[in-house]
């Protein structure tokens, strides 16, 4: 028998595939087509402290490869998930992670010292790819110094695991990791999506309502298994592989590239049950070489 189970950041895993947030919804949807007590975990739609309506249509496009979306972090608010999703969520045999996001440092802040009081939580996900109202509309996730700022509030608010989420529209990756890890995260989760956008050429006027959206998908593995590998040599947490994971190649890609544990998104939409697949295609290759525990797999790659 193949040893699958992962120790992330303090957060045992049975192994290492979650379903990505914003793929997953809150479960329920994915309940009847999946088998959550096969997974590592799932990591929830982002939450933020507000109710949000998400943004004008058409929010979703497919492309060559890939996906490009622009939801809006549409999502029920801080307080309708506590009472009206929490139950369930906390009731499924995995582990939960809550991903949250906010405008200003303080929001961030107030969110993990609400959810610290419900039981159950895995770790937070922590999506600073967000715009920093306070500051212009910046990304926190563009500079070290805000990226830090984030972190550093939500350290000081909760003792659970925090998961960094990292985005791939920056010049330095690494600069971004180190920063959020000497501010207190202990890991780091990436890559958000890429900034994309399609066109209509007979109405010249943007596909999407938001004019641009995230691209996600099989045509970001390659961007997201580079930023992996030199993330996961620039820092001494756990890294979480995020971008086109839809089959246990592609997660080994990433675990052999130094990611711990990974997270299957858009392959979701597709195939609902693309995260066990990959589970059990990832215990399948392990037995197939005798690897005993997929852990001795991470980092391994030989340049």
């Amino acid at each position: 028998m193949v040893d699958l189970r992962v120790d992330f950041a303090g957060v045992e895993l049975r192994n290492p595939v979650l379903l990505a947030s914003g793929t997953c919804n809150y479960g329920q949807e994915l309940l009847p087509l999946t088998d959550f007590t096969r997974l590592g975990g799932l990591v929830t739609k982002t939450i933020t402290p507000q109710p949000r309506g998400g943004n004008a249509p058409q929010r979703i496009i497919e492309t060559p490869a890939g996906m490009l979306n622009s939801i809006g972090l549409q999502n029920p608010g801080l307080e309708d998930f506590i009472g009206e999703k929490w139950d369930f969520l906390a009731g499924l045999d995995a582990q939960i992670v809550v991903n949250i996001a906010g405008f200003a440092v303080d929001e961030f802040a107030l969110m993990a010292e609400r959810l610290e009081a419900l039981a159950g939580i895995a770790a937070l996900e922590v999506n600073i790819s967000c715009p920093n109202v306070e500051e212009g509309g910046d990304s926190f996730a563009n500079r070290p110094e805000t990226a830090a700022a984030v972190i550093a509030a939500v350290r000081a608010r909760t003792r659970r695991p925090i998961i960094a989420k990292l985005s791939p529209n920056v010049t330095d990756i690494t600069a971004i990791a180190r920063a959020v890890v000497e501010a207190g995260a202990d890991a780091v989760s990436l890559i958000n999506t890429l900034i994309g956008m399609a066109i209509d050429i007979d109405r010249r006027k943007p596909v999407l309502g938001n004019t641009t959206g995230g691209l996600s998908g099989p045509a970001i593995k390659p961007v997201a298994l580079a930023m992996v590998w030199k993330v996961a040599q620039a820092v001494a947490v756990p890294v979480m592989g995020i971008g086109g994971i839809s089959s246990a190649q592609d997660a080994l890609e990433f675990i052999v590239a130094g990611a711990s544990a990974v997270q299957v998104g858009t392959a979701s939409f597709a195939n609902p049950n693309a995260g066990v697949e990959v589970v059990e295609g990832i215990r399948a290759y392990c037995q197939q070489r005798g690897i005993e525990r997929v852990g001795a797999l991470v980092g391994t790659l030989q340049t």
